[in-house]
């Protein structure tokens, strides 16, 4: 899977934590909500500064979005290692 998968299930959890539409985390971030799901689905690849500014709205660091997204990465590739060595 690609990291905007992961990336997009971070933004996506955070705001449903923080009890969010799409539309207003993405009005939050300046960002249009058709992007922003986009963003979510992981079809696509924000930029350094869109990253920073849906960090921001979630009141987060940009570091921590990507942070939780690595550990994302890895859980699932440590279940498929786990899944082929059985």
């Amino acid at each position: 899977m690609s990291i905007n998968l992961y990336f997009g299930r971070v933004v996506r959890e955070l705001r449903v934590d923080n009890h969010l539409s799409q539309e207003e985390l993405a009005g939050k971030a300046g960002l249009n909500r058709t992007y922003f799901g986009e963003v979510e689905r992981g079809v696509v690849t924000p930029s350094l500064v869109t990253i920073a500014k849906i960090a921001s709205a979630l009141s987060v660091s940009p570091s921590a979005l990507i942070a939780q997204s690595e550990r994302l990465i890895n859980e699932e590739r440590e279940r498929h290692e786990l899944a082929h060595a059985e």
